[in-house]
């Protein structure tokens, strides 16, 4: 926690100043501990604004700013021509889950069990491992999410337009029913351009779930 807390002084001094012109670096950390409450939501600036006391373009300057610095991840919807995705907008995340967990203080796995954004925590969690595992490969813009009028997956893959579909559950033993996006989608967008649909989750080994779905443990993912 100490290292986090001193990287984030370190960072609002030196960075911040060096990107954009901020009249008060206060204001701009009650924005990136705004951010951290939203990460793996939806973006809505005009809240974002409204929350900090600030105007909405000081919070789309903002954004791109921490964007720029590797602070967050904006995720783009996928849509296809046979399934568009009725949201514009991107979902927001932290880079680290180690700075969201200091933005939020929390301070110990206790309280991270505790937490009531632990979900999103462990979403965030699996994008940056799929962050990275895409950067080792040499892929960029692969990475996406899905929501219709129904459903939502929280992380599709699309490499040359076959798909890995992932799921991120704060969960170790997951059952055939919460794979239920991950069947929905795959059907929706047509199976046979499926390689891969799994809930990543704590379970410690892989394991079926249903018609060709698994339980997938972070460390698997590859």
């Amino acid at each position: 926690m100490a290292f986090y807390n001193s990287y984030l002084a370190t960072y609002l001094e030196r960075d911040v100043r060096s990107l954009i012109n901020v009249g008060s670096l206060r204001d701009f950390e009650r924005f990136l501990r705004a951010c951290a409450l939203r990460s793996a939501n939806l973006l809505n600036k005009a809240d974002l604004a409204r929350d900090v006391g600030i105007a909405p373009s000081t919070a789309n300057q903002w954004l791109l700013a921490l964007e720029a610095s590797g602070q967050i991840v904006l995720l783009e919807p996928w849509f296809s021509k046979r399934t568009k995705s009725i949201v514009k907008s991107p979902k927001l995340y932290l880079a680290d889950t180690g700075l969201l967990c200091a933005l939020l203080n929390i301070r110990d796995e206790r309280a991270l069990h505790e937490a009531p954004a632990v979900g999103a925590i462990w979403e965030t969690f699996v994008l940056a491992q799929l962050r990275a595992r895409e950067q080792r490969a040499g892929r960029l813009g692969t990475l996406f999410f899905f929501r219709d009028r129904t459903r939502e997956l929280d992380f599709i893959v699309d490499i040359g337009g076959h798909l890995e579909l992932f799921d991120a559950k704060w969960m170790e033993l997951p059952v055939p029913a919460d794979a239920l996006n991950l069947g929905v989608v795959r059907n929706t967008v047509g199976s046979s351009r499926i390689r891969h649909a799994a809930i990543v989750c704590r379970t410690p080994h892989s394991f079926p779930l249903a018609e060709g779905m698994r339980a997938l443990p972070v460390t698997e993912l590859g």
